[in-house]
């Protein structure tokens, strides 16, 4: 299915040709200006019948895009180690609301709760529902190694200290990618409900787009060293007080 973003041109039986101007991937709402109109018309991707430029059908409801990008972050990451840069990571957890997962790229040492922090290295699904590009310069439909590229051309101090060997965590995540793309990804961060915080056994999984039924694959084990950061007591979970060694 071709992207459907800010840019894109449609089509519309009534309206003619036109460029969407905003686009909420989450409710399949778009914004879109036709010819010299001044002002926007919103419309439904489920309903409305849009079409792309060359009519190819904009089928929300059978093929809805992905509202979060996490599975292409972690394509991309997966062709990063392999081509060496395996002190690259991906941390992704849930906002407080529930409804979208935030997620940042760190690089250099693994430490799991004190990632360094880079302009453009982090974003959540919230603004990739409006706009699904991860502002290196990429476009919607960038492959893991185009997004590779653009990410190194962005910010290449920070893609120099990805460059290393962690054998066992680029094996970790090789084995999650095998497992969970195209359709899901894996958080780091669970629910607490009625306060307990104790850890699940394996790493949650989320799906990326709509519609998908509940991941049934084989558990994903937490990544290399994360256990060293939690102790059990009192039937809870805990944050170890060592910090984790890479």
């Amino acid at each position: 299915m071709k992207p459907v973003a800010p840019g894109t041109v449609i089509f519309h039986r009534y309206r003619g040709y036109g460029v969407i101007t905003a686009v909420n991937l989450l409710t399949g709402w778009i914004s879109a200006r036709f010819g010299s109109e001044s002002r926007t018309l919103d419309l439904n991707l489920s309903t409305d019948e849009i079409q792309h430029a060359d009519g190819e059908p904009i089928l929300f409801r059978l093929q809805p895009p992905d509202r979060m990008p996490h599975a292409r972050l972690m394509a991309m990451v997966r062709e990063l180690h392999r081509a060496g840069y395996q002190k690259l990571y991906l941390y992704s957890w849930p906002k407080p609301s529930g409804l979208h997962w935030r997620w940042h790229l760190f690089t250099g040492q693994r430490n799991w709760m004190q990632r360094p922090w880079r302009e453009g290295w982090y974003g959540t699904g919230a603004d990739y529902n409006f706009n699904p590009v991860l502002g290196w310069g990429d476009a919607p439909t960038a492959t893991p190694a185009e997004l590779a590229s653009c990410l190194a051309q962005f910010d290449p101090t920070g893609m120099a200290q990805a460059l290393g060997r962690d054998e066992d965590h680029a094996e970790w995540f090789a084995a999650a990618c095998d497992a969970l793309l195209p359709n899901y990804a894996f958080s780091l961060g669970w629910e607490h409900s009625g306060g307990n915080l104790a850890q699940p056994d394996s790493v949650p999984v989320i799906a990326v787009r709509r519609n998908l039924p509940d991941y049934a694959g084989a558990p994903i084990a937490w990544p290399p060293g994360w256990k060293q950061l939690w102790r059990t007591g009192s039937g809870r979970t805990r944050r170890a007080d060592t910090v984790l060694e890479p």
